[in-house]
């Protein structure tokens, strides 16, 4: 099953970078150690996907960690991306992820 949730991230990043949402250039380190939901006082919620969640779930199915069971990142995209273009390709990405955590992917 982590192949499959690899394998949804992978999509997301395509996403993001099809969608003009993707940063070359990293974040300052600082901008990561917030401890608001999302980072969303350091962070936009595409830097926070790219440069937290991304990073994060890849490093929890490298070392074998349980995969959290109840995550709603979808509807901060609503949020987040409620003007983009690409908002209901981006929103069935995330939604499709969401709905792989809460079937107990791991």
């Amino acid at each position: 099953m982590s192949q499959v949730v690899l394998q949804h991230l992978a999509v997301l990043e395509v996403q993001l970078k099809q969608s003009q949402l993707w940063q070359a250039e990293p974040v300052d380190e600082q901008a990561l150690a917030s401890v608001q939901p999302f980072c969303c006082d350091t962070l936009r919620f595409e830097q926070w996907l790219q440069f937290v969640f991304i990073p994060k779930i890849t490093v929890m199915i490298e070392s074998g960690v349980p995969l959290p069971t109840n995550i709603a990142i979808a509807p901060m995209c609503d949020v987040a991306f409620a003007q983009h273009p690409d908002h209901a390709l981006l929103f069935k990405c995330l939604s499709d992820i969401d709905a792989l955590f809460s079937n107990g992917a791991q």
